[in-house]
């Protein structure tokens, strides 16, 4: 990164003041504003529960279009970090801004998904009873009243759109199929789609390939590493040959903080994560 985003942080200005004054609607991107090239700034962050400190003054940055792995033991705070940027959780003290102008504090879940941060857990949540194809429309940024759901009629457009995705995840070919009837691999590319057609400039996933195959394994890294450059990419992984394979940044948890950060190979021959983490 070109700049310190400790010196480039976002003003302190909430996004609906800063547009106020304009006669039009901000598109999502000027709202957001990555002009400094980084598209999460999270600084201080601590969460506790019960006492127990799972973020602690944890300092984080994601740069527009990279594809960036976080790891750690388990208790290290990767969920609650999850949780804090989708606004599941609100942390005890400490900022979280979405590009410049976007105070991820003050915004609910839904309305930080519809600015552009999807979030994909470890297990794949599709509709089951329902095509690859129903699956990708259901999941469109749209009008999702019920009268419009059941009887409007796709765009040119939209199908274009939903064409796309399907190439993208690899399922063009299974589009008529029930859901329910992929596998476990199929699945999870699947729900990428589902969010992929929300059109999220931050896509969140949790350990992505637990339970794939190899193949499939090999095929979500293709994967996750075309998403990146068109958004940025956060990935929660524990197989590290997995991480090796699309990781040029890893950040590495522990005890709530970040204890290293950088590239793969740097961080797996430095020695205090080798010793909290990957071991001697």
């Amino acid at each position: 990164m070109a700049d310190d985003p400790r010196i480039n942080r976002p003003t302190q200005v909430d996004p609906d003041r800063v547009f106020n004054f304009l006669v039009e609607t901000p598109t999502r991107e000027e709202l957001i504003d990555t002009a400094r090239g980084v598209i999460l700034y999270l600084e201080d962050i601590s969460v506790s529960f019960d006492g127990f400190r799972a973020l602690n003054e944890l300092t984080l940055y994601i740069e527009t279009g990279e594809l960036r792995c976080i790891i750690g033991p388990n208790g290290a705070g990767k969920t609650t970090l999850m949780d804090v940027i989708t606004g599941k959780t609100r942390p005890d003290w400490g900022t979280a801004y979405f590009g410049q102008r976007v105070n991820l504090l003050r915004r609910s879940e839904p309305e930080i998904a519809s600015m552009g941060i999807g979030r994909k857990f470890q297990k794949p949540t599709v509709f089951e009873q329902h095509t690859v194809h129903e699956n990708l429309e259901l999941a469109m940024e749209s009008d999702k009243r019920v009268w419009t759901t059941l009887f409007c009629s796709l765009t040119g457009e939209e199908k274009d759109r939903i064409g796309e995705v399907l190439e993208l995840i690899g399922l063009s070919e299974l589009v008529g199929k029930q859901a329910g009837a992929l596998s476990h691999g199929q699945k999870q590319w699947l729900e990428i789609g589902m969010l992929l057609m929300q059109n999220p400039l931050l896509l969140l996933v949790d350990e992505p390939v637990a339970g794939m195959t190899q193949q499939e394994t090999e095929a979500t890294a293709a994967l996750l590493t075309r998403l990146a450059g068109d958004r940025s990419v956060v990935v929660v992984e524990h197989d590290m040959e997995f991480v090796r394979s699309i990781a040029k940044q890893v950040t590495v948890l522990h005890e709530g903080s970040v204890l290293a950060e950088g590239p793969f190979d740097a961080i797996q021959e430095d020695p205090k994560v080798r010793e909290v983490y990957l071991g001697s």
